[in-house]
């Protein structure tokens, strides 16, 4: 069994990704939102790159049947329903409603890592599921895939990848093969371990959502094992999965 880890999703190759799994992991805050929203009732949502690529898909599929979702600079899109706190996902508005979903690191990671065998969605609120959801999977190679911050590193993104790494060396301590990569992210897990939140308080996305008023969704993102849902891509579609 192997594990890697990209910091980025720009260092990673489409061949790369071959029978593999891939969790994609944005704890502030694509993860956690896509993670709660199909806790709380939500159809399905469909991952887009782009502004203009949700907007397209909208008309396409019919405006009264889906609801636009996404951020850019961490606020809401103009002309959406919804942003990207986990907080606006809730009640009847989702219920069993397509989401268009596109964010300025998350939604892009999932269409990068689309290729893979199979892609799952992971973040602080739901590590205990994805890692089940890993176990049981079939599949031997394991990547986690950080989305990081308009194209450079995350800390709160490397530090959940480095909890899930440290979960997965102790179930499979002999089996398990770790890259150079994922080693370093379990040492800096291990550092911020005994006080999550103020790891992402003090990070530099934490800081600028701070800025803008966020700071409710920090304490959110930053539980550990919350949610029961893993989020798995299937046709382009992320769907409920529970264990």
């Amino acid at each position: 069994m192997k594990l890697d880890l990209y910091f980025l999703p720009s260092e990673i190759k489409e061949a790369e990704l071959e029978n593999k799994l891939v969790v994609v992991i944005d704890v502030l805050r694509a993860s956690s939102t896509i993670t709660t929203a199909l806790h709380n009732g939500a159809k399905d949502i469909i991952p887009v790159e782009s502004q203009e690529d949700a907007t397209r898909l909208m008309q396409q599929i019919g405006r009264k049947y889906v609801l636009l979702c996404g951020e850019r600079g961490g606020h809401k899109i103009e002309g959406f329903d919804l942003g990207n706190s986990p907080f606006e996902y809730t009640g009847n508005q989702i219920q069993d409603k397509t989401l268009i979903f596109c964010s300025t690191n998350g939604s892009r990671a999932v269409v990068k890592a689309s290729a893979a065998g199979k892609v799952i969605v992971g973040t602080f609120i739901n590590a205990g599921s994805v890692l089940e959801f890993a176990r049981k999977s079939g599949l031997e190679e394991f990547i986690l895939l950080c989305s990081g911050k308009e194209g450079r590193f995350s800390l709160e993104d490397t530090v959940c990848a480095g909890m899930m790494a440290s979960r997965l060396q102790e179930r499979f301590p002999k089996s398990l093969e770790l890259s150079d990569s994922a080693q370093s992210a379990i040492q800096v897990y291990t550092r911020h371990k005994p006080d999550l939140l103020q790891m992402i308080n003090t990070s530099a996305h934490g800081r600028f959502l701070t800025g803008l008023g966020f700071q409710e969704d920090l304490v959110y993102c930053s539980q550990v094992d919350t949610l029961p849902v893993v989020p798995v891509l299937e046709t382009g579609h992320l769907i409920k999965y529970v264990g």
